[in-house]
């Protein structure tokens, strides 16, 4: 059981309130607006529909747009075509999971609406334990549980929330990854690296968190220099981080060979459904029964970069096109966060950044009383986590992407706004007189809850910063509109 902290309580109240209306909000969105006729994938229904296969389709269809086709056909179907592993099996996973509890409903609904609820049950849970992990993480790592609280009611508002909510690995992702910081925090390394290790089969971006395991240890090493035998201790840290590569790096390549056992290796095919196979002719998907593809012969055979590079275009600054300024302007805001918040912490501790934060400050009387919230030195390996990630992204992905790539991935896009409001809104500094709000009926006498201090901030909009209102403004504005297009099939991916 979670102990009885009313931050973590008020978290979760607003967590389930903000998901209850996410799909609120995307049902009437896609109830009144008409889809656009995007070049989408977009494989045939092969299973006939009833009554309420149509009502589940009308009150949670918005869920399935875009990518999130990809991952209902893979759950359905599994990997029946080449491009289809670019996305990973962990999500497809979860869903199938979730399918299988409502198998006693199979004679009402069909396959797909089962995944369909599936979607929405499984990232409803997702988002609001993630929710409660990032609120957990930044009490470990900030040592100031208002910013920590604050951060965890930003996420619930994050502009990602489209993302978080409809059949994309976003949210899982968010969960486990924030859960294995978590625990890497706690001292938890074998638990953190299994968490880390999850995480990498459901996004591959999940690679990356490799730095935070081998960041850990050489603090470990370089703490126990001087009361153990150095040579012990550096093989040690070798073992260490080899374990920790091949840990997060095993996910990844068992996925690969996977693929490469279906198109490259000869009786591996098997039986596709005609109408799927049609698709595959009409559209140019390469199927398993086809001809061996060109990374069948590469020295290293990646269906993952092969993938990327000739269905998605994606590599170094092939999106650097000028017909692609509109995306770049849809990254923008994100991008710049992730830059400011680099920019205010390397200027605050220069010396810790230049020594890769293992060795916090040249003047021992500066660690007695060290910095708290995102300052805390704690925040250097986050921070650095969260710039290549955008360094990355912006330099070899489609940048749209940037805003669910970072806003699943970095607790730094959540703990920057949240240092901005309380370092630069006098608002919060009288919000905290306000007398607090009382639990419901049933809760111990004298039990207490803050008050949401961003909805505080809501209600008080004409007369909050001009911070306040750009980083609430960014947050709601990409919320809605996020709803509102990407549900319709109209460009917000």
């Amino acid at each position: 059981m979670w102990p009885q902290d009313p931050s973590r309580k008020e978290v979760l109240r607003f967590a389930v309130s903000c998901r209850i209306l996410t799909l609120m909000l995307q049902a009437l969105f896609n109830a009144i607006i008409p889809d656009h006729h995007a070049e989408a994938f977009s494989p045939p229904r092969l299973a006939p529909s009833g009554f309420v296969d149509q009502l589940v389709d009308g009150l949670l269809g918005g869920l399935s747009r875009w990518d999130a086709e990809h991952f209902l056909f893979i759950a359905e179907h599994g990997y029946l075509y080449e491009h289809n592993f670019a996305f990973f099996p962990g999500f497809p996973l979860a869903l199938m999971v979730g399918t299988e509890l409502l198998r006693p409903l199979r004679g009402l609904l069909s396959l797909r609406s089962c995944l369909l609820i599936s979607v929405a049950s499984l990232n409803f849970l997702f988002f609001i334990l993630a929710a409660v992990a990032l609120h957990d993480l930044g009490c470990l790592v900030l040592h100031c549980p208002r910013q920590a609280f604050y951060a965890a009611l930003l996420f619930c508002l994050s502009p990602a929330n489209v993302f978080l909510a409809a059949g994309y690995s976003e949210a899982l992702f968010a969960l486990l990854t924030f859960s294995a910081m978590g625990q890497l925090e706690r001292g938890r390394v074998w638990t953190s690296g299994l968490l880390f290790a999850i995480a990498t089969g459901v996004r591959s971006n999940g690679l990356v968190s490799v730095g935070f395991l081998m960041h850990s240890q050489c603090q470990g090493f370089f703490s126990s220099l001087t009361m153990l035998n150095p040579q012990r201790q550096l093989f040690k840290l070798m073992a260490s981080l080899f374990l920790s590569v091949f840990t997060l790096g095993l996910p990844f390549a068992l996925f690969q060979y996977y693929a490469y056992t279906q198109f490259c290796l000869p009786g591996s095919a098997r039986p596709i459904p005609e109408p799927l196979v049609q698709l595959a002719v009409d559209k140019g998907y390469r199927i398993t029964e086809g001809n061996e593809p060109p990374w069948c012969f590469w020295d290293v055979p990646l269906i993952y970069s092969y993938i990327q590079d000739v269905y998605w275009n994606v590599g170094f600054l092939k999106y650097y096109e000028l017909r692609q300024v509109p995306n770049f302007l849809l990254a923008a805001p994100v991008a710049i966060l992730v830059v400011w918040a680099t920019w205010t912490y390397v200027t605050t501790h220069p010396w810790l950044c230049l020594t890769l934060g293992l060795q916090r400050s040249k003047n021992n009387k500066t660690l007695e009383k060290p910095d708290v919230g995102f300052l805390s030195p704690q925040v250097f390996v986050y921070l650095v986590h969260a710039a290549v990630l955008l360094l990355f992204g912006g330099l070899c992905m489609h940048v749209q992407v940037l805003t669910r790539f970072l806003g699943s991935s970095t607790p730094i896009v959540y703990w920057f706004p949240a240092h901005l409001l309380q370092d630069q809104e006098p608002l919060l500094r009288s919000l905290k007189t306000v007398p607090w709000k009382p639990l419901a009926e049933d809760s111990p006498p004298g039990q207490k809850v803050p008050r949401n201090p961003i909805m505080g901030l809501l209600y008080r909009w004409k007369t909050c910063s001009p911070v306040t209102r750009y980083i609430l403004g960014y947050f709601l504005t990409y919320w809605l509109l996020g709803l509102l297009l990407h549900c319709n099939f109209l460009p917000w991916t």
